[in-house]
């Protein structure tokens, strides 16, 4: 790993690896964050958050590209488990929570210890079916007509729920979500019983994210597009891991975030996806009802905050 975040520092130095977190001055301590100016998309938050420690173990993965398949993580990874490393990431919280970080430039993944247990995405999930009808609209020939592309665009940057519908049953329902795990080389994930409850774990959050970046996910054709309304995400969906970064780096960061109550479980599921030029994040957490939903927020804005510190991201 000793290569990971080479552009700028090595986020593991030395022949001791992961143990050289510890060691090498990467501790990190916890952090608090102010949430999310924004309302709720599908309900309004009910009571402010309340928070008890929870740190978390972090896990290091050797993902090497899969032959053939270029920017694709290969599905058999070497898993470094590191006790000290233990507070790579700490954030004072009850919830649920799980992250990964991706180096681009390797394939590799560093994060919680549990970045491979998977959450229902809510609207984080758009990112891949707008990029699913793309491609496939490119790859026969067609070109959506503009109606289509406003509801594409109305889906990614406002996260409007209505096209996603569409679109998940035009692509053939859980069809689509089989393709997800086929073209972005997902090992954990699997469909649910719409796009809303998909199951996705940090780790391949990261994979999908990174296809969309090399152009596997869109293609050719539409990456571009598709990476654009990402950056362009505004207003109620425009929180998280984006909101770590400078004012003035925020626009280089393509997004799709996720929230939504689910009163079968009695909790709020918000999830981000981050892209970046050399690298991707996510960070999932679910929490109960009786929390502000802005809370998922102020986790993710949390861990990217410190993640950025100490792998000097940007």
């Amino acid at each position: 790993m000793t290569e990971l975040f080479s552009r700028r520092r090595a986020l593991l130095a030395g022949t001791a690896g992961l143990a050289a977190l510890a060691g090498g001055g990467f501790w990190l301590a916890g952090r608090g964050s102010g949430a999310p100016a924004v309302a709720a998309n599908w309900q309004d938050p009910a009571v402010a958050p309340s928070a008890s420690a929870s740190p978390e173990s972090a896990t290091a993965l050797s993902a090497p590209v899969q032959p053939g398949r270029p920017g694709v993580a290969h599905a058999e990874v070497d898993v470094l488990t590191a006790p000290e490393a233990g507070s790579l990431v700490t954030v004072k919280t009850s919830a649920w929570w799980s992250w990964a970080l991706m180096d681009r430039k390797t394939g590799k993944i560093v994060g919680s210890k549990n970045l491979n247990q998977t959450n229902m995405t809510a609207s984080m999930i758009k990112a891949w079916l707008a990029a699913d009808y793309l491609r496939r609209a490119a790859e026969a020939g067609q070109t959506p007509s503009s109606t289509r592309m406003n509801e594409i665009r109305t889906m990614i940057r406002d996260s409007a729920n209505g096209p996603a519908s569409t679109l998940y049953a035009e692509l053939g329902r859980s069809a689509t979500i089989a393709r997800l795990i086929d073209v972005c080389g997902l090992t954990d994930s699997k469909a649910g019983d719409g796009w809303s409850t998909t199951r996705l774990s940090a780790r391949d959050t990261c994979r999908i994210a990174h296809a969309i970046g090399t152009g596997r996910a869109a293609g050719p054709t539409w990456t571009s597009y598709l990476v654009g309304e990402m950056r362009a995400v505004r207003g109620t969906g425009d929180f998280g891991i984006r909101k770590a970064f400078p004012a003035g780096e925020q626009s280089r960061i393509a997004i799709k975030n996720g929230w939504v109550d689910r009163q079968a479980t009695k909790e709020w599921n918000v999830n981000c996806l981050a892209l970046g030029d050399d690298w991707t994040m996510a960070v999932l957490t679910r929490f109960p009802l009786s929390t502000s939903w802005t809370h998922g927020g102020e986790i993710a804005k949390s861990v990217a905050a410190q993640l950025r510190t100490k792998t000097e991201l940007v």
